[in-house]
């Protein structure tokens, strides 16, 4: 067994490896989707083979945080400024033939998501019951008949309807278990801790290396300026670089909606190199919020450190009171990156203040928080009266490495984990307190 879990881990290990030593244009080049930040579709398609517990060890509990499911653009900003511009353009006569194709497909774009700005789309739904569905056949010891399952969602609709998909399934295919959902604004505090940090995050010198990164490159005039029959025209009128900005992120949003399956010449529009930028622009911004990033003070994943605080307390409550069930909870990448990031998972608590170094050393924000994007933390114990368990940490369903010494790797001992990260917890509080004076 121990050489078969080595190998597994081994395999786990060189397939990483791989990923890491392909670069991200690679990707883009397969799929300009992939590009998409934050609008990435969840990586269903490749979930490894889990490497086996060790011998006498059966899962008890899972701790899980997972953002919603495959969304609409958040609102009409991102369609209604192309849109506009190219609207305004062709009334009054200098749109050309290309432009009208960009304008048509805008007005697609637009029908299909109005009065659906935000909402969790259909695709979404089916990519949380799937999770769902994995997490019963993985774990299915955890969902024993009489098993709880504590199920909470932040405020945002998107949220609660990820959570109720979840349950769904649970109910659907484990009928006895003991089931109940939360959404309240009293779970905020934790579930969704924000404050002003992230919002100056992107400013000073943060806006300056990204401006040094990405922006100095993103020439998109010429490419622009084919949707156009007037160049003075648009050198008067339009903002080049922000115009380009939003169709293109206009065209990689669309995978997550309705119209995914339709071929989309705005997609074809843009080139490898140009949505490499995209890539680049975009994971360097959630760097800058979400990572500790030494040129805002390396601090934003702190404010994950209720979140991870209420992780630890209730799974002390679990293991100490002998029970066995789920803690399910549903929110936004905004908390799953900074917490990915304060936990050192995979190395994502990488400090730097060179953004260029981020795609090298595998900081890549959409391996993390896709749509639907997970933590899950599996408990393992010998018995009932064990209270020194094992844990493994899945990234949205793949075994992750943390920061702590294991002979077991990716099986941790829960007292290691506990030490270190109400350590990491402690430390968090204490910066905030500090930014707060």
């Amino acid at each position: 067994m121990k050489i078969k879990s080595f190998l597994l881990l081994l395999a786990s290990c060189l397939l990483s490896l791989a990923t890491l030593a392909q670069s991200a244009r690679s990707f883009i080049e397969r799929d300009y989707n992939f590009a998409a930040g934050n609008y990435a579709l969840y990586p269903e398609s490749d979930m490894p083979q889990l490497t086996p517990a060790p011998q006498g060890y059966t899962p008890f509990y899972i701790s899980h945080y997972g953002r919603h499911g495959s969304r609409y653009l958040n609102d009409m900003k991102g369609f209604m400024i192309p849109y506009n511009t190219l609207h305004e353009a062709d009334s009054l006569g200098k749109l050309s033939e290309t432009g009208k194709k960009v304008l048509n497909e805008l007005r697609l774009y637009i029908a299909d998501a109005e009065g659906r700005w935000g909402d969790l789309a259909q695709k979404g739904q089916v990519q949380v019951r799937q999770i769902t569905h994995r997490m019963l056949q993985n774990f299915p010891e955890v969902f024993s008949d009489g098993a709880f399952v504590d199920a909470r969602s932040t405020i945002v609709t998107r949220s609660m309807l990820s959570m109720g998909s979840s349950v769904l399934q649970l109910v659907k295919e484990r009928p006895n278990l003991q089931v109940s959902m939360h959404n309240s604004y009293s779970d905020m505090w934790y579930m969704n801790h924000q404050n002003k940090m992230r919002d100056i995050a992107t400013s000073g010198p943060s806006k300056e290396a990204v401006n040094k990164l990405v922006v100095s490159k993103w020439h998109q005039d010429a490419k622009m300026n084919t949707l156009f029959t007037d160049t003075a025209y648009t050198r008067q009128h339009i903002n080049m670089p922000w115009f380009a900005y939003y169709l293109m992120k206009a065209s990689v949003t669309q995978q997550n909606t309705d119209r995914s399956e339709e071929p989309s010449f705005l997609l074809q529009f843009f080139s490898a190199e140009d949505y490499y930028l995209f890539w680049q622009m975009e994971n360097a911004w959630s760097y800058l919020q979400s990572g500790f990033c030494v040129l805002n003070g390396a601090q934003l994943p702190y404010l994950q450190s209720y979140l991870l605080g209420k992780i630890i307390s209730e799974a002390d409550s679990i293991v100490t009171n002998n029970l066995h069930g789920a803690s399910l909870r549903y929110g936004h990448e905004t908390v799953l990156l900074p917490l990915v990031c304060l936990m050192g998972i995979n190395g994502y608590d990488l400090k730097t203040d060179k953004l260029d170094e981020l795609e090298e050393k595998g900081w890549w924000a959409n391996q993390v928080y896709p749509m639907a994007g997970n933590l899950q933390i599996i408990f393992y114990r010998k018995n009932d009266q064990d209270r020194q368990p094992l844990i493994k940490v899945l990234l949205n369903e793949k075994e992750a490495m943390l920061p702590l010494p294991s002979d077991l790797a990716p099986y941790y001992r829960w007292s290691d984990f506990r030490d270190y990260y109400l350590r990491k917890v402690a430390e968090g509080k204490s910066a905030l307190s500090t930014a707060k004076r």
